[in-house]
C-alpha cells in the first residue's frame, strides 16, 4: 500500500467522454487544480465511448423519431427535441473553442459531417412524418430540414434503401444536411491528452476499489495498480464517478443518501457492419427509422454511415442483448452486486412493470444471423448475408429508481446526475442520450456541485459557449451564428 496518499482538488474517475469534459472545463475555469483522473483500462474512451461501442450519432433529434411523438390529438410534440438539440448545440460551442485554440487537434478526427435523415413506410407512418416535417421547419433549431414521398427524390438521398424496393409501398422521408456522426472515442482521447498536457495526473490500469468520506469532509479513494497490484489512497475535497456503467457500484459504496434506492439494469448492443466496400460507397447518411412496436425507447433501428480513423463504414442495428455485467469489461456478477437492502423493492418493482421488455429481450436474444439480416431488409432490401458481419457494441445501464409515477421505473430517455448535499461528490448514470449531451450534463453539474464558484466562472463558459444561459429558441439570430460559426471551425461545410 503506498504510504503517502495524494491529496488533490478533484478525482474523476473514468476516462470516458463524461470525465473528459469535465476535467476540460475544469482546467479552463480553475487552471491551478489538481486534477488526478482514474482509468482501469489502459486508455482513455476505451468502454462505452469507444467508437466501436457506440452508434456516433450526433443527437440533436434531427432524425430520431421517438424525440417527437404524436398525441392523441393527433398533434405532434416537438418538445423534447428542441432541448436534445439545444443540449447538442452546447457540445459544438466547446468542441469549436477547444479546436479554434489548438487545446485538441484536428476536427476530421472526431467529427465529420453527413445527412440526418428519417424514413418511414406506410400510410400511416407517411401521414405522422409529414406532420412531424411541419412542426419542426419552421422552427430555428430545425431550419433546412426537407420532406419527400418522391421515390426519385428518396433515390437521390439513398439509393442503397430505395434499390428493389416495392413500388407499391408508401414510403417518405425527411432530411436536415448538417447532422454530424462522431467518434467519441477519439474526441475523449484528444481530451484526455490536452489535460495531461496541462499537468493533470491521468493513471492507467488504475482501478477505483473504494470511496470513503474522511473526518474533515473530504473522500478516500481506494485504488488499486493493476499493473504492480499495490494499493494507492488518494482524498480529494471533490470526486466525479464518471466510470460509465461501473458509476452505480462505486456510487454505493460511498453510502451518501441520495445514492439510496437506485438501481440499475444492463443492456448490450449488437449491430451489423457491412465489410464490402463498393456497399459502404453507396450510402452517406445516417437513416433513422421507428421504433418498433414493444421495443424499448431507445432501441430505433437505423442504417448509419461511421467515419472511423478516416474510414467509413456502415452499420445496421440495434439488435438488444443482455449480460449481467455493468461494464463491457466487467464481471458476470456486476447486476447481482448491485442488488441491496435498499433498493431490493425498487428493481423487484421493476421486474414486474416490465416483462414486455423482459419478452423482447428474450426474443432479441433468439434471433438468428438471418433474422437480423430480414431486419435489415426491412431498410435495404437487397442486402446480401455475405456482406454483413454480428458484432457486440458497448453495455449501457439503465436507472431504476422511485418516481412520482411508481417505484421501479426504468429511465430510458435520461441521464441521471446524483450528488452528495453539499455537491462535494456527483456521479453520472444513465445512457441516452449520453455522449451527444456530455457538455451540458457536465455544466449541469458544475451548477449543482460549485454554486459558490459559479458566479466567478461564468464569464469564462460564456466565452467557451456563447449560447450558455439562453433558449436558442428564443434566438433565431444566435442559432444562425452558432451554428455557422461550429461548422466553420469544425469544418462541417
Amino acid at each position: 500500500m503506498s504510504n503517502n496518499p495524494s491529496k488533490v482538488d478533484a478525482i474523476l474517475i473514468g476516462t470516458g467522454i463524461m470525465s473528459a469534459t469535465l476535467g476540460v472545463l475544469l482546467k479552463e475555469l480553475a487552471p491551478d487544480w489538481n486534477i488526478t483522473m482514474f482509468e482501469r483500462l489502459e486508455a482513455a474512451g476505451e468502454e462505452s465511448s469507444n467508437e466501436r461501442n457506440n452508434s456516433g450519432t450526433g443527437h440533436a433529434a434531427l432524425c430520431e423519431m421517438n424525440y417527437t411523438t404524436e398525441q392523441p390529438d393527433g398533434t405532434i410534440d416537438i418538445d423534447a427535441a428542441i432541448r436534445i438539440n439545444e443540449r447538442f448545440q452546447l457540445s459544438r460551442q466547446l468542441w469549436a473553442y477547444l479546436v479554434d485554440r489548438k487545446l485538441i487537434d484536428n476536427p476530421h478526427s472526431f467529427i465529420t459531417g453527413l445527412p440526418h435523415i428519417s424514413f418511414v413506410k406506410g400510410e400511416k407512418n407517411v401521414a405522422y412524418l409529414k406532420k412531424r416535417f411541419a412542426a419542426l421547419a419552421n422552427h430555428p433549431l430545425f431550419q433546412g430540414v426537407e420532406f419527400s414521398d418522391d421515390p426519385g427524390q428518396l433515390n437521390e438521398w439513398f439509393p442503397l434503401i430505395m434499390k428493389d424496393r416495392s413500388a407499391n409501398e408508401p414510403v417518405a422521408a425527411t432530411k436536415i444536411a448538417d447532422g454530424t456522426d462522431v467518434n467519441y472515442g477519439a474526441l475523449a482521447r484528444a481530451m484526455c491528452d490536452h489535460l495531461a498536457k496541462e499537468n493533470a495526473n491521468i493513471k492507467y490500469n488504475h482501478n477505483v476499489e473504494d470511496i470513503k468520506r474522511t473526518a474533515d469532509g473530504s473522500w478516500e479513494v481506494k485504488v488499486r495498480n493493476l499493473k504492480s497490484g499495490m494499493i494507492e489512497k488518494h482524498t480529494s475535497k471533490f470526486v466525479f464517478i464518471g466510470g460509465g456503467g461501473g458509476s452505480l457500484p462505486l456510487l454505493q459504496k460511498t453510502g451518501i443518501p441520495e445514492g439510496k434506492h437506485i438501481g440499475g439494469f444492463p443492456i448490450s448492443g449488437q449491430y451489423l457492419e457491412c465489410n464490402n466496400p463498393k456497399v459502404v460507397e453507396q450510402h452517406y447518411a445516417k437513416v433513422y427509422g421507428k421504433n418498433p412496436d414493444g421495443a424499448p425507447h431507445m432501441v430505433v433501428p437505423h442504417l448509419d454511415t461511421r467515419v472511423i480513423d478516416g474510414k467509413r463504414t456502415l452499420i445496421f442495428g440495434p439488435f438488444a442483448g443482455f449480460s449481467p455485467k455493468f461494464l463491457k469489461t466487467g464481471s458476470k456478477m456486476d447486476l447481482f452486486a448491485s442488488i441491496k437492502a435498499d433498493n431490493l423493492i425498487t428493481m423487484l418493482a421493476a421486474g414486474v412493470k416490465n416483462i414486455p421488455l423482459m419478452q423482447y429481450l428474450i426474443q432479441q436474444l433468439r434471433l438468428t444471423k438471418e433474422q437480423r439480416m430480414e431486419e435489415l431488409r426491412e431498410f435495404f432490401p437487397c442486402a446480401k448475408d455475405e456482406d454483413w458481419e454480428l458484432k457486440t457494441g458497448g453495455q449501457r445501464v439503465q436507472v431504476i429508481k422511485d418516481t412520482s409515477a411508481g417505484k421501479g421505473m426504468i429511465q430510458f430517455s435520461n441521464t441521471e446526475i446524483v450528488h452528495s448535499s453539499d455537491g462535494s461528490l456527483a456521479a453520472l448514470l444513465g445512457g441516452s442520450p449520453g455522449a451527444s449531451t456530455s457538455v451540458s450534463d457536465m455544466l449541469r453539474l458544475i451548477e449543482e456541485c460549485f454554486p459558490q464558484q459559479l458566479n466567478a466562472w461564468k464569464p469564462k463558459i460564456k466565452k467557451m459557449i456563447p449560447s450558455y444561459g439562453e433558449q436558442l429558441s428564443d434566438r433565431p439570430e444566435l442559432v444562425a451564428e452558432i451554428q455557422s460559426s461550429t461548422m466553420r471551425v469544425l469544418d462541417l461545410n
